[in-house]
């Protein structure tokens, strides 16, 4: 059996666009409930709970109404030695919004799509990133990281600042 609905019924589908908006609230509720980064200083923090994979967030930047950070384990990326996985992430306290800037160092978007992508492909690139980080901010909360497992540490001499 068939349902059909009628010519004047409208399903409410939001459109890309609206869907990263809310993709970046989201993210930021998951980041402030988890580690509260408007409350962290420029540093370095690691976040153990015994699962093996220590978390990592670097606040690399702080302005009056932004933080910077990059979220990423001890691993290291076996072909270029840089954390993996990392996301640098851009965390607007007035706007109440967290977004993914890039996935890794030196890949900005114009390294991935070029100097001039068109419209769709750039808002599909940031779809994923920012799904990613959704999805890894679900998996860490569920592993037990928070703001109690947060811990100063102290910053190597490789540190890598966020490119510019």
């Amino acid at each position: 059996m068939t349902l059909a609905l009628p010519a004047t019924a409208r399903v409410f589908r939001p459109s890309r666009f609206g869907f990263l908006m809310g993709l970046y609230a989201e993210n930021f509720d998951r980041l402030e409930r988890m580690f509260a980064p408007a409350g962290l200083t420029a540093a370095r923090y690691r976040s153990s709970v015994d699962d093996g994979l220590d978390l990592s967030i670097d606040v690399l930047e702080r302005h009056p109404y932004t933080t910077e950070l990059r979220l990423t384990y001890a691993l290291r990326d076996p072909l270029t030695g840089e954390p993996d996985p990392s996301a640098f992430v851009r965390h607007y306290r007035d706007a109440r919004l967290v977004e993914v800037t890039h996935c890794y160092v030196g890949r900005r978007w114009q390294d991935v799509l070029g100097m001039h992508p068109s419209a769709a492909t750039l808002l599909g690139h940031r779809l994923r990133m920012n799904s990613f980080l959704s999805k890894w901010l679900q998996f860490l909360a569920d592993q037990g990281h928070s703001a109690f497992t947060l811990q100063p540490a102290a910053l190597p001499a490789t540190s890598v600042p966020m490119p510019a």
